[in-house]
């Protein structure tokens, strides 16, 4: 089988493919196996017809149309491998010859044109510089960290009084559209400026005291009225407030394994400098890839951007978007879709260049962290990703996570003040970006079922049903 690649554009080629009569020959003999089983000759049992009878019968012609149909696939992909490319959508497949029927010779020649990852340069990206916030801890920070200490061992108490920011209440609500009732809901639990429920609605409980109500106008976020415009009627049954234990010696010993509150505020300073350097990290990563992206050309396929938009509108997905479906959505989902693309063209060329693997391990870490973020337990979401065939999706994320690690722990990084900012506490050694709130590995058997699930090669996957933006 001869194949080569012609360009079209910077992402997308032209495959032009040979195969000569000898490589035609298994794929005819089973073609004729398929056919036996299709038709019923009397004198011969089903699928043990001979080939000249089904010559006869059926002719030679659909004989060597079967043996292509089924083929084409299996050259296609040999094609693919043969040449190196990277196809990112479904190709298109014209066939410009096929042997004379009556022949013993001859060739198959067709073309396939497909969407294929694009080659970029990569420039030097080491000692890209970068500025981040300064990571100075201030007593309010510490007072901040206090409170929220405090809020965790505060209790709730009625109020006689209007509703403030911050107060904890209890609420009836029922929505109208055109006049008529469509949702309600009695004993709702609310804390004012939380922005959790309706857009509108704190603003229509600050000041009512109980017993009291208020409408206000307002659109409505869930249910078969989604997106529709609403009048809210909201009753205000009780208010409470959060009291807060006095920051004396007493609450050290109570919420920490310090004796005073001196001992306890120096270690919140401690971690509030932590959290700061772990703000400045994240910050760091986010303006190193920008500036990569920058620097690297990367055209986008429209496929890639056309099968993005149809997934996310698509009516029939029970998660489609199609109540917002406007052009200036269709233009954010664009645009957050060709940013995704460039950045993961670009993190997996770097991993190619740095020659970056993901281990056993690391993998298993992600998936145990995964699953926690989505409130899931690790054992079952192992599972579930390795019976979807997801694990080299997953796979891929780590390397680009690392590939970015790698160019992060390279970067000249400094703040508004114009220190260096050290980040070997952020990057892990291995070039591995230390993750902000990591999740311990529960159980035995989460790993276990994880490490089953990662029994997949560790290599990158252009597979387009794993490009997941």
């Amino acid at each position: 089988m001869k194949s080569a690649v012609e360009n079209l554009t910077p992402t997308r080629v032209k495959l032009n493919v040979e195969v000569p009569f000898e490589e035609l020959k298994p794929s005819i003999a089973e073609a004729y196996k398929t056919v036996a089983s299709q038709i019923q000759v009397p004198g011969f049992r089903k699928g043990k017809v001979p080939s000249k009878l089904i010559d006869q019968r059926v002719g030679r012609g659909y004989v060597l149309e079967t043996a292509i149909n089924e083929g084409l696939n299996g050259w296609y992909q040999a094609a693919v491998q043969e040449t190196g490319i990277r196809p990112l959508s479904r190709p298109e497949v014209e066939i410009t010859e096929v042997p004379d029927p009556s022949a013993t010779d001859g060739e198959l020649k067709f073309h396939a044109e497909v969407d294929i990852r694009p080659e970029v340069e990569l420039p030097d990206y080491a000692g890209i510089k970068v500025e981040v916030a300064a990571a100075e801890s201030s007593d309010a920070d510490v007072d901040k960290a206090l409170d929220e200490l405090r809020g965790r061992f505060g209790t709730l108490k009625p109020v006689d009084r209007p509703a403030a920011d911050g107060d904890f209440l209890t609420i009836d609500i029922a929505a109208s559209v055109d006049g008529a009732e469509v949702d309600s809901a009695s004993g709702l639990s609310y804390q004012v400026g939380a922005g959790t429920m309706l857009e509108g609605l704190d603003e229509a409980v600050t000041g009512l005291s109980a017993d009291e109500d208020a409408i206000f106008d307002t659109t409505l976020v869930g249910g078969e009225h989604a997106g529709e415009a609403a009048q809210v009627k909201v009753t205000l049954k009780t208010v409470k407030e959060r009291e807060l234990p006095e920051a004396d010696d007493d609450f050290a010993q109570l919420a920490s394994e310090f004796d005073t509150l001196a001992e306890l505020r120096e270690d919140l300073a401690k971690q509030a400098v932590g959290s700061k350097v772990v703000e400045q990290g994240v910050e760091a990563r986010d303006k190193v890839l920008d500036k990569l992206v920058e620097l690297v050309v990367v055209p986008v396929p429209e496929s890639v951007v056309e099968e993005q938009l149809e997934a996310h509108f698509k009516p029939e997905n029970a998660h489609g978007d199609t109540e917002h479906d406007t052009e200036e959505h269709r233009a954010e989902v664009k645009a957050n879709t060709e940013r995704a693309f460039q950045n993961e063209v670009i993190l997996d060329a770097i991993a190619d260049k740095e020659d970056v693997n993901v281990s056993q391990n690391e993998l298993i870490d992600y998936i145990v962290t995964t699953a926690s973020q989505y409130g899931m337990d690790p054992n079952q979401f192992a599972q579930i990703i390795d019976q979807s065939g997801q694990v080299p999706m997953m796979v891929s994320e780590v390397r680009r996570r690392k590939a970015l690690a790698v160019v992060l722990g390279q970067a000249e990084v400094t703040d508004s003040e114009g220190n260096k900012v050290d980040l070997s506490d952020f990057v892990r050694p291995g070039g591995e970006e230390a993750p902000a709130e990591e999740a311990p590995a529960e159980e035995a058997n989460a790993a276990a079922a994880a490490e089953e699930a990662a029994d997949a090669k560790a290599t990158p996957n252009d597979d387009p049903a794993a490009a997941k933006f």
